[in-house]
């Protein structure tokens, strides 16, 4: 269930919704554990780049090879193309069979139990398919 859990994603990534501002990735306990920088840049708690969301969808690694893609429709693949999971209009999470596992519920993350996860300070609702896209691909909340 951890993994699966793991399974968040975003709707259409599009960096140009995040807004220009940078947000701060905390985890349940409230501890800053990385960020999302406005032109797409992911960064982990000690500041590394580890990755980017680009605006057609594509998230790449520190490398920059391809990890995953995040369809139009919501649906999330990995690296292979192969579809993993998908995330609804309402900010729900599903994985692959279509259960939820989880949601974004404004700046917050929930798990399918609807505890607290993580959060972003600084989001608005427009940035959910930005931080959608860090939890999947970069740092799941729920290791932290």
């Amino acid at each position: 269930m951890r993994r699966i859990l793991s399974l968040l994603a975003v709707l259409t990534v599009s960096v140009a919704a995040h807004a220009g501002s940078t947000m701060t990735v905390r985890n349940g306990s409230g501890s800053s554990i990385g960020k999302i920088e406005s032109d797409g840049t992911v960064r982990n708690g000690s500041g590394s780049s580890i990755g980017k969301i680009e605006s057609g969808g594509t998230v790449r690694n520190e490398s920059g090879s391809s990890i995953g893609k995040v369809d139009s429709d919501g649906t999330i693949r990995n690296g292979s193309g192969s579809s993993i999971g998908k995330i609804d209009k309402d900010g729900t999470l599903r994985n692959s069979s279509g259960s939820s596992i989880g949601k974004l519920d404004g700046c917050t993350v929930r798990n399918a139990s609807g505890s607290s996860r993580g959060s972003f300070d600084g989001c608005s609702s427009s940035d959910h398919p930005a931080m959608a896209a860090y939890v999947f691909f970069f740092t799941p909340l729920h290791n932290q």
